[in-house]
């Protein structure tokens, strides 16, 4: 179902749990699918002897795909004019995140409508991981 621009207010949110206990597993497959192959991802020995990190952990770029398949589920498919997020805090195996998306205004353009929206995923701890934006074209 399309989002409306007279079902909506500023202040409105959407929110969804995008992953439940993230696995090594995903971890990897992602690794597959991106082509991003940084053994900070996937080389428990290498992240934690080497680079010094407690283990291994997700793709900025994974987070914030589970952050768009929250925003392309509120929005819709084909309609995101505008996304883009900061990677604020490390996700690691076994984390739980939630995204939400607020509105925060809605506007014409050429006789087109259109919502802001600011974006935030947190882990299970409460702590924000991306901080980000997105505008998509809404019906009237």
């Amino acid at each position: 179902m399309a989002l409306k621009a007279s079902a909506l207010k500023v202040g409105d949110t959407h929110s969804e749990r995008v992953v439940e206990n993230l696995s090594r597993t995903q971890i990897v497959q992602y690794a597959g699918a991106s082509g991003d192959y940084n053994p900070l991802h996937s080389d428990e020995v290498y992240t934690t002897q080497v680079a010094g990190y407690p283990t291994v952990f997700a793709h900025g770029m994974l987070t914030m795909g589970l952050t768009g398949k929250m925003l392309t589920n509120y929005v819709g498919d084909g309609t995101l004019t505008n996304f883009g997020v900061r990677f604020t805090n490390q996700v690691w195996p076994g984390d739980t995140l939630d995204s939400k998306a607020t509105v925060v205004a809605m506007r014409q353009e050429g006789g087109q409508h259109y919502v802001d929206l600011t974006l935030s995923t947190t882990n299970q701890d409460g702590k924000e991981v991306v901080a980000g934006s997105a505008s998509a074209r809404i019906d009237p």
